[in-house]
């Protein structure tokens, strides 16, 4: 990207963040003149305290990514482990007489042995 694509792209985003911002306010006074008249409520109150975060949130995000690319380009590349896969040999189990599983076993062993 050459640099004045960078730089005509920054000036966007800082033009989209501080249009958001201004609306934003625009949007608390209105809810202010409406939470003073007679028919305010404190809900419009909330709103006066809602609309100006809303409007700081994309300049927050901007930020927020900007960092997390700092970030990322500080830290060496993380390489995932190759998998070690190991194979245990099968055991069979000692047969006891007690041990319930052991018997479910042998009978269903036997049950498929007649199907086939």
């Amino acid at each position: 990207m050459s640099g004045g694509a960078t730089t005509s792209r920054r000036l966007a985003i800082a033009l989209v963040c501080v249009v958001s911002l201004v609306g934003c306010c625009g949007l608390a006074w209105w809810q202010w003149t409406r939470f003073e008249s007679a028919s305010g409520t404190f809900q419009n109150l909330g709103y006066v305290l809602q609309w100006p975060l809303f409007g700081l949130f994309p300049a927050f995000m901007v930020w927020r990514i900007r960092r997390l690319d700092a970030q990322r380009k500080a830290e060496p590349p993380v390489v995932a482990p190759t998998p070690v896969v190991t194979v245990d040999a099968v055991r069979t189990p000692v047969a006891d007489e007690d041990d319930e599983l052991a018997v479910y076993n042998r009978y269903l062993a036997e049950l498929n042995a007649r199907d086939r």
